[in-house]
């Protein structure tokens, strides 16, 4: 169907959209056309536009609800839902079609769900087990580099792959990234995540890899830019050993990064400027996960914070609230 073609093609050159969304966004629409011509007794090759904008809205319901029935989790419902609404408005706003019938389309109630994150203490430990690495190596010291920019600033991993030299400021110690949407932004580094990059190209240069300021700045051993997986599978080998989350990713390190800057004061405005959400509801999820680790500490650190009375009161007032580890002045400082 040239109307899907177009679409996805749409989705890449003007939304920017990442290989993985465009192709997420093609499987739930091609789900959703198989069920239709399924429904109509037509072959799949054989719908055209005519038959989209004349889709009946129970095949639509019915379409969700077998969905459901498959076990699907509202979530994955809800995004199939909201590809198929994305691409029937392109249709209509690209005069494929006159009538949109999915605008009457009501999303399934997502799920909420906090955000899987790291502790500080098993993420610092995590960096510093980049330091029994051979220091001399740089596939070494680009990994080091690699898990210090992500969580010096709470990048996206599409965003760390897309990174040329030229985006990495020594001076003013920041790194330029372009976000969804093409929307560039511009983010402070760690000193120690600027001391692993310095590090990463000197040993680059030495090995006599082009490094030009449009060259990729995080780069295979065949020089090539970097692919997610291979970031994937190093983030993933390093939060094994010293982590129990149940996933372990680089947007996991990226909810570690708002999270932890969220415990320590940092205004949830700024949080989403560095995160380059484009509302302020997508950066909100992150004062739940806050606040869920403030009734934690509440509850061990406050004589009356559990879930128990306690009949000693002696031993209840040695339950000091000024033993608990949490400064609020100090906003993501070591890296």
């Amino acid at each position: 169907m040239d109307s899907l073609s177009s679409f996805l093609s749409y989705l890449r050159i003007e939304r920017n959209a990442s290989v993985h969304t465009k192709e997420a966004y093609g499987r739930d629409i091609r789900q959703f056309l198989g069920f239709l011509a399924e429904s109509l007794q037509k072959p799949l090759d054989q719908l055209d536009e005519q038959d989209l904008e004349q889709t009946p809205s129970i095949t639509l319901r019915m379409w969700l609800h077998a969905l459901l029935e498959q076990g699907l989790k509202k979530t994955t419902i809800a995004r199939k839902a909201s590809s198929l609404k994305s691409f029937f408005a392109y249709l209509q706003k690209r005069d494929y079609i006159d009538r949109n019938p999915t605008e009457a389309l009501l999303l399934p109630k997502k799920e909420k769900r906090l955000p899987v994150v790291i502790s500080d203490e098993e993420m610092a430990q995590c960096l510093d087990a980049l330091n029994d690495l051979p220091g001399d190596s740089f596939e070494a010291m680009q990994e080091r580099a690699i898990l210090e920019v992500l969580y010096s600033t709470g990048m996206r991993l599409s965003e760390l792959i897309g990174l040329n030299i030229a985006d990495f400021n020594v001076q003013q110690r920041q790194v330029k990234v372009l976000g969804k949407g093409n929307k560039e932004r511009v983010l402070p580094l760690g000193g120690k995540a600027q001391l692993a990059l310095n590090d990463m190209l000197r040993a680059r240069g030495q090995k006599g890899w082009s490094s030009t300021p449009l060259d990729p700045l995080f780069v295979t051993i065949k020089g090539a830019r970097v692919y997610p997986r291979m970031i994937q599978r190093l983030v993933k080998d390093y939060l094994d050993r010293v982590s129990e989350a149940t996933k372990k990713s680089p947007h996991v390190i990226r909810h570690s990064f708002a999270t932890r800057m969220l415990d320590r004061g940092a205004d949830i405005r700024i949080i989403k400027e560095f995160l380059g959400h484009a509302s302020l509801s997508a950066t909100q999820i992150y004062t739940h996960t806050s606040v869920e680790h403030l009734k934690s500490i509440h509850a061990k650190a406050h004589p009356r914070g559990g879930s128990k009375v306690n009949a000693n009161p002696q031993e209840s007032s040695e339950n000091d609230l000024s033993k608990v580890p949490v400064n609020p002045s100090s906003i993501h400082a070591g890296h």
